[in-house]
């Protein structure tokens, strides 16, 4: 019972698009650069790379620079996507929320290698993360981690993991996949992507987006969610929005905006304290170090 449910949860949470929506590939010129069709132009604010994940597949990943970002958007997409498909939007998000955006495609998806599963999103995204660190000098404090539809799992696995996340954002999001089958209210051994239980271990800001309408992932999963956030930001559900078409709404963009700001003006409060504690500190150790001074001149 136990492997053919989660065996059955697999195949839902799986749709990779078949052919892939795009190509990488190199021009020829020796300097390994990777390049991704279906991009107008040149776009020099966009990086290519090909991952290496520790479950020994190779991932397609993208970066798309904005200057002067103060964040950097983590995106994992949803189960019937791949990055092809997903250009435009992270073109719009980019230029509206003022963010950088590194999107993958996970295992099996698009270009990338291996099959998807559970265990391989949690390699892949564990991949990207490193990359930010590695190649954009990127810090948990200006990382924001999002996750739409299947992309909540691999993004809360993350998160749990990264105790000075700056926050998250969790769309259509999924309590687990039993749960998106069946009604339960527990949590079985062979369930996948337990959100339901790694939510109650995130210490940041969380931003559930969710439509009332959603005939896939109904409208309880992203409300649960919310409601055992330990930081909760107010959510935005999407009246008689369906479970793929959110980004259509004027409320979606407008309020992700106003979240960014608010992660901003958070950021900042919290880099004042850290100024101020400093300040404090050092003031209560040139006291010592003068008393010091006094009691030895006796």
């Amino acid at each position: 019972m136990g492997n053919m449910t989660s065996t059955v949860a697999a195949k839902f949470a799986f749709f990779p698009p078949e052919p892939p929506s795009y190509d990488i590939f190199k021009d020829g010129s020796g300097d390994g650069k990777i390049y991704f069709s279906g991009v107008t132009g040149a776009d020099k604010n966009l990086d290519v790379h090909l991952l290496d994940t520790k479950a020994g597949n190779k991932i397609v990943a993208t970066f798309w620079r904005y200057p002067h970002a103060r964040f950097t958007l983590l995106y994992s997409h949803g189960n019937a996507a791949d990055l092809g498909q997903m250009v435009d939007l992270f073109i719009e998000l980019r230029a509206h929320l003022r963010v950088n955006i590194m999107s993958y495609d996970y295992s099996g998806y698009g270009g990338s290698s291996g099959k998807p599963s559970e265990l391989n999103t949690y390699s892949d995204i564990e991949a990207v993360y490193n990359c930010l660190k590695s190649d954009y000098g990127v810090v948990q404090e200006d990382l924001i981690l999002y996750g739409q539809s299947v992309g909540s799992g691999p993004t809360l696995h993350l998160a749990t993991r990264l105790p000075k996340l700056r926050s998250i954002v969790l769309h259509s999001a999924i309590l687990s996949g039993i749960r998106v089958l069946y009604p339960v209210k527990m949590t079985f051994w062979f369930d996948i992507f337990k959100n339901v239980d790694k939510i109650r271990l995130v210490d940041c800001p969380v931003f559930v987006i969710h439509g009332t309408a959603d005939e896939i992932v109904d409208w309880s999963h992203g409300k649960r969610l919310w409601e055992l956030s330990k930081e909760k930001y107010e959510p935005l559900w999407i009246k008689g929005g369906g479970h793929c078409n959110l980004e259509t709404y004027p409320e979606y963009i407008k309020q992700l905006r106003k979240f960014i700001v608010a992660m901003e003006k958070q950021q900042k409060e919290s880099n004042s304290k850290k100024k101020v504690g400093m300040t404090v500190n050092n003031d209560v150790t040139e006291m010592k170090n003068n008393k010091c001074l006094r009691f030895g001149k006796k």
